[in-house]
């Protein structure tokens, strides 16, 4: 009776060994399925943020060319400012060299200049 209890015993141990791994492979299947879920979302959403980030990347270069021609529309106006600038420097120049000059002559025309050398102009009458 030993040997058949013995056997009895190393069956059911088998049965509860084979009933264990069963459970845990049905759980590490659950596991498998979730974590497979989680991959399938995840790719998803790298598909979509590529998808976006691409967009996004567009858009800033589309930002990037339209800044650089308003880059280069802006140096025109600078240019042109500066352009002006020197134009605006060279009249005031003229300007107070002509202040200077007509200065000059009303000094002449005022009482108080007396020139250092007369010169008188006799006008003739000759009919």
């Amino acid at each position: 009776m030993p040997v058949e209890f013995s056997v009895f015993l190393i069956a059911v141990a088998f049965v509860g060994l084979v009933i264990s791994i069963i459970m845990l492979l049905r759980k590490m299947m659950v596991s498998l399925d979730e974590a497979n879920k989680t991959l399938a979302e995840a790719r998803a959403t790298l598909r979509e943020l590529s998808s976006e980030a691409g967009d996004v990347l567009q858009h800033a270069n589309e930002i990037a060319l339209e800044v650089k021609d308003k880059m280069r529309a802006m140096d025109s106006i600078v240019n042109s400012a500066h352009d002006v600038g020197q134009i605006l420097h060279t009249v005031t120049d003229t300007a107070r060299k002509a202040v200077s000059v007509l200065n000059h002559g009303s000094q002449a025309a005022s009482p108080e200049y007396v020139p250092t050398n007369k010169i008188t102009i006799k006008k003739s009458r000759d009919r």
